[in-house]
């Protein structure tokens, strides 16, 4: 589709998911946090949940994490209108506790919808939920961050990008330059991701696990 029949179909799907009731944080929300950005990015960030500033303005990463998101953005020469970003969820959790799998399981199909109709070249995916959930593996962030994969999402492949929670550096600052060296690889990914599916080459391979490494939420 083009760029005018993206932004419409984006639009009435925003609407649609405006009245979500498929599971039990519609009760507690004051509005969906549908997502923010250009509908045509070639880049898509995907984060976790809406905390309580998303939850009022509507807008994901509106906090501390997305000032830090903002920052790292500039320092690849790219802006929020560039991107679109997304959360795995579109509600916002009670106390900004960790998403439940039954509120994983009905939010995902939203989610989805929406990387079908931007059809990104590149999904850069925010710490440990939406890792594991579009890639479709158990390996946490600790683990995979900075290495691409190649994966199908709906009819179309897309490469995959695990980085950290930008919260995960405003807890942890030692994290800001892990973030700011895996952030400086987003450019080639996106010129590699400008070829044709069939000659994606994915070179990076995935580090062995390493037992020591700590799994939590963000990270």
């Amino acid at each position: 589709m083009d760029a005018v029949e993206r932004a419409a179909a984006l639009r009435a799907h925003a609407e649609e998911t405006a009245s979500c009731t498929r599971c039990a944080l519609a009760q507690g929300r004051t509005q969906v946090v549908y997502g923010s950005g250009n509908p045509n990015a070639e880049l898509v960030f995907v984060g976790e949940a809406p905390g309580f500033h998303e939850d009022q303005q509507g807008v994901p990463f509106v906090g501390q994490a997305g000032k830090l998101l903002d920052k790292l953005l500039a320092g690849i020469d790219l802006t929020r209108p560039d991107v679109m970003v997304l959360n795995v969820l579109k509600c916002r959790p009670p106390g900004n506790r960790d998403p439940l799998p039954e509120e994983i399981a009905a939010c995902e199909p939203h989610l989805f919808r929406q990387i079908e109709l931007i059809e990104p070249k590149l999904v850069a995916t925010l710490g440990n939920f939406a890792t594991k959930l579009l890639s479709g593996k158990p390996a946490g962030i600790t683990k995979v961050h900075g290495y691409e994969q190649e994966v199908t999402l709906g009819s179309r492949s897309v490469l995959l990008y695990p980085l950290y929670h930008p919260a995960a550096a405003l807890y942890t600052p030692s994290m800001l330059k892990v973030l700011e060296e895996d952030f400086a690889r987003i450019p080639g990914l996106l010129d590699r991701a400008e070829e044709e599916p069939d000659e994606v080459e994915v070179v990076a391979t995935t580090p062995e696990a390493d037992p020591q490494s700590v799994q939590l939420g963000l990270f």
